[in-house]
């Protein structure tokens, strides 16, 4: 398969668990699909209705750490928000030093992520994130029962060790916004062992010399 690659930085990111809202927030090892369509979307500066899609990608982490954060909890009134609110202070995991590689062969994304229109984001609007670089397109290599998955999220239909957890794909351009294709996935951390999988994946060499096997999703919002 041929495709770009686009690398991502950042010193912090943040992945909320959907629907938790109260008490510690934890964040997961591996961001959801809709957070990297997100991502492309700000590059965009637009909503992007994605047909065929196909979209690969890596992230990794060097550690994490635990913050606290004060939160403004506002009150409302027969659904509308009012004037009163209050401070609140919660704890925050999030992880620190970290690295995004996307594999598409869409050029219209490469040309998007080239000059991004929005600031880009790896979770929160203080996780500031920065292109490090992008390939030109080429070549990686096909393997069957792929053995290096990691550092990825697998659709659970094919049952790969890892934390459960139904994400959203993609979100719908209303308000307030719908999940789309929500579906349960084995979040695969980048510290994970080999295992075999009946994947199959493309090879790749990351930054640090590791090597990856990389699954490629199919896309497709109409």
């Amino acid at each position: 398969m041929e495709v770009y690659k686009i690398d991502i930085t950042s010193w912090t990111a943040s992945f909320r668990y959907p629907n938790l809202i109260s008490g510690t927030q934890p964040t997961l090892e591996v961001p959801p699909l809709s957070t990297v369509l997100g991502l492309i979307n700000a590059a965009a500066g637009q909503y992007l209705c994605h047909t065929n899609l196909q979209l690969g990608y890596y992230f990794g982490y060097e550690g994490e750490g635990e913050d606290l954060e004060t939160i403004y909890q506002i009150s409302s009134k027969d659904g509308r928000a009012t004037n009163n609110a209050k401070s609140n202070i919660i704890h925050r995991k999030f992880l620190f030093n970290n690295f995004l590689r996307i594999y598409t062969s869409d050029e219209n994304i490469v040309q998007y992520m080239s000059a991004p229109y929005f600031q880009l984001l790896l979770g929160r609007m203080n996780d500031l994130a920065t292109i490090a670089n992008i390939s030109a397109k080429e070549s990686l290599d096909k393997t069957e029962n792929a053995t290096k998955i990691r550092g990825q999220i697998i659709p659970f239909r094919h049952h790969l060790p890892g934390q459960i957890q139904a994400l959203p794909k993609y979100f719908t351009n209303e308000f307030p916004r719908k999940n789309l294709g929500t579906e349960p996935y084995s979040i695969i951390g980048c510290r994970s062992k080999t295992f075999d999988t009946n994947l199959t994946a493309y090879k790749d060499k990351l930054p640090d010399g590791k090597e990856v096997e990389v699954y490629f999703h199919e896309l497709n919002f109409t």
